[in-house]
């Protein structure tokens, strides 16, 4: 295909968008974002080479639709031309959906059957959709899976110890941020081919967080599971948890499953312990004891979880941080190796505290790399795969 192409990335309170131009090749143009889309919404753009070009502030909340045209309006503008495609990030694309997928009615009458098993991403994934439908519907669009990526694992890493009428009817693990793992393992493959080859476990650490391990760069294993609860402790949402607790919950306090739901993931993880904030910066630049021992459960799970990925791959090759946290908190990056030195892991510091792309020591059994992601390029990348050339 030849064009403009929108990718939309919407999440809980945030919307990413950037363009991109297909043709002989994907190119990346202006890109940007709109925080707190429902309490005060903020709109910052970007240039192709990552400065910032404008913001604007709204004075009060609006709805969330309206935001979606404002974005629309920036990209023609931006472009002189109307749109050729819009990609969309969806998170949960079930047990069918595991290729991207042009938006009809009966994708979104399949994808809203989803919104109990994502009930924080899957509904503001679905909205844009809609609102263009509705606006624009000769506007060509498409739906990207999360959870697509991790249609390579073996059923003995995606099955729940349940009875087998439980997985026939969708209740198993699917795993989530597989358009970053995507795009991970592809400019693994183009910096380092030999690793990308090998045994390698991706962190993508952010408010959402998860690890993958990947062998020849498919994804084997995960740790997230049927929903974005399980795995890591994450900004509010609390990660693995005994399921005893729940029932606990409901006996105990007579908690009902929109209580639970609350609890466990809006008021929970790095919030829930540290009793400040979600934000990782936040608790870094703290003293405060509570947000000491919420970096320190943050960083022991996830060292947890990459040794259990570890026996998964029956070893490691590389390790790959990447996301917010991954790309940027030298000192969480740093804490995890110390407690991987067991693995063979051995830390540049001086590397690490610049951010280099590969932080690990020239002894190191195991290489570590700070890669970026981009979820908005893999959209962009599947719509062209999807819509074919020209």
């Amino acid at each position: 295909m030849k064009g403009p192409i929108l990718t939309l990335n919407a999440g809980s309170s945030s919307l990413k968008f950037a363009l991109f131009e297909a043709g002989q090749e994907l190119a990346a143009g202006s890109r940007g974002s709109i925080d707190e889309t429902f309490s005060a919404p903020r709109m910052v753009t970007r240039d192709a080479a990552g400065h910032e070009s404008a913001e604007h502030c709204f004075p009060k909340a609006i709805p969330f639709p309206d935001l979606v045209a404002e974005v629309i309006a920036w990209a023609e503008k931006q472009c002189g031309t109307a749109l050729a495609a819009v990609g969309h990030r969806v998170v949960h694309g079930g047990s069918h959906y595991t290729a991207p997928q042009r938006v009809t009615d009966e994708l979104l009458a399949d994808l809203d059957a989803l919104v109990a098993l994502a009930p924080l991403h899957e509904p503001h994934n679905l909205a844009p959709m809609r609102f263009l439908k509705e606006r624009h519907p000769a506007l060509v669009q498409v739906a990207c899976f999360d959870t697509g990526f991790h249609g390579t694992m073996p059923a003995i890493a995606s099955r729940f110890a349940l009875p087998r009428k439980f997985e026939e009817d969708g209740v198993r693990r699917y795993g989530f941020h597989g358009l970053s793992y995507e795009y991970v393992a592809g400019r693994l493959r183009e910096i380092a081919p030999e690793l990308a080859k090998g045994r390698v476990i991706a962190a993508h650490l952010g408010n959402g967080a998860s690890l993958c391990a990947l062998k020849d760069g498919r994804s084997i294993d995960t740790s997230m599971g049927f929903s974005a609860l399980e795995g890591l402790v994450m900004g509010t949402r609390c990660g693995s948890l005994d399921p005893g607790v729940i029932l606990y919950f409901m006996r105990r306090y007579g908690m009902g499953a929109a209580q639970i739901e609350n609890l466990l993931y809006n008021r929970s993880g790095l919030l829930g312990v540290s009793g400040m904030s979600p934000d990782m910066r936040e608790l870094l630049a703290s003293d405060a004891v509570a947000a000491k021992e919420a970096v320190a459960l943050f960083v022991f799970r996830l060292a947890r979880e990459i040794a259990a990925l570890t026996a998964s791959l029956g070893g490691l090759d590389g390790l790959i941080f990447t996301a917010g946290i991954g790309e940027h908190a030298s000192e969480i990056r740093k804490m995890t190796c110390e407690s991987l030195s067991w693995l063979g892991i051995a830390l540049d510091d001086a590397a690490n505290r610049r951010n280099e792309r590969r932080i690990s020591a020239s002894g190191s059994r195991v290489a570590v790399m700070v890669i970026p992601t981009d979820e908005e390029a893999m959209i962009a990348r599947q719509v062209v795969t999807l819509l074919g050339p020209g």
